[in-house]
């Protein structure tokens, strides 16, 4: 079968899904990562011929598609930070809007001349972190989970990339137990983390890519508490990040004001509210007094 007749197969079956636009994007995803052909060789090769074995894989692709998996399950890959992460269905897919929050560090530290200590809690595939830690040469980034599929994933990605974060099994709603790892007790010099945010009430907004194949853990918050890990977060940063060190969140667009407010009533001060791409509230920064 010509791969021109695939792609056209793809855009019938998908399209009213989709949109011809992402479908296209899907495709030469595909093509890319199975085949590590460029979307170019189509141009200049109309009539190129795939295997037998290469139409099974691409088939197969368009009928979990069709079940509305998220493509970057498919490839079992997600890029974020110019870096390729293993992902899957325990973990979140990282998204744009957390790259931004990740270079809002890095252009904050990039005059910094001595070596940092950094932290990320709710980490999952381990994307923030090891961009960090790829990012700053001198940093010792440490980074925590309470899932231990999810650090499973986080570790392959450690090992993969190259990357030396220290990963850490524990729950950011029970820091101050008994439990809490040796690692966590010291002071940082910045802290991150993008927490489960979502309330119940906004998941008619979300895709059922979303719904269907990304861990609820890592993103639903109930609809009477949506703050809880916000506190959990500011409360634990507030002991153990030195004077004058960074907090930096993602948050819900909707609770810009109310997050903001947690860190207010808390030991921080010179607190920024930053939009995203498109314009929301995502990302807050609070500097500890």
């Amino acid at each position: 079968m010509q791969l021109k007749e695939v792609k056209n197969i793809f855009h019938a079956e998908l399209d009213a899904i989709y949109g011809k636009d992402e479908v296209n994007s899907f495709f030469y995803l595909l093509i890319e990562h199975y085949f590590e052909l460029e979307r170019f060789v189509l141009a200049l090769q109309p009539n190129l011929n795939i295997e037998k074995e290469q139409e099974t894989i691409l088939f197969k692709a368009l009928s979990e598609l069709k079940l509305h998996k998220p493509i970057q399950h498919i490839t079992g890959t997600a890029y974020f930070m110019d870096l390729d992460f293993t992902v899957n269905e325990h973990v979140l897919i990282p998204r744009p809007e957390t790259e931004e929050l990740v270079r809002w560090v890095l252009n904050d530290v990039k005059e910094v001349k001595h070596p940092l200590n950094i932290l990320d809690m709710g980490t999952g595939s381990g994307c923030i972190p090891i961009s960090l830690d790829k990012n700053l040469v001198d940093a010792k980034v440490y980074a925590l989970d309470v899932s231990p599929q999810a650090l499973v994933v986080a570790q392959e990605n450690n090992r993969m990339l190259g990357a030396n974060v220290t990963f850490v099994k524990a729950d950011m709603l029970s820091l101050h137990s008994k439990t809490s790892a040796k690692e966590l007790d010291q002071k940082f010099d910045i802290i991150i983390s993008n927490p489960p945010y979502v309330r119940e009430l906004e998941k008619a907004e979300m895709q059922n890519n979303v719904i269907d194949h990304e861990p609820s853990l890592a993103l639903f918050v109930p609809d009477e508490d949506p703050l809880k890990f916000y506190e959990a977060v500011v409360n634990f940063a507030s002991e153990h990040l030195n004077k004058n060190g960074c907090l930096f969140l993602e948050i819900n667009q909707y609770l810009g004001e109310e997050t903001k407010r947690i860190l207010q009533q808390s030991n921080f001060k010179t607190i920024e509210l930053r939009p995203d791409m498109f314009g929301n509230d995502r990302m807050i920064k609070g500097i500890r007094k």
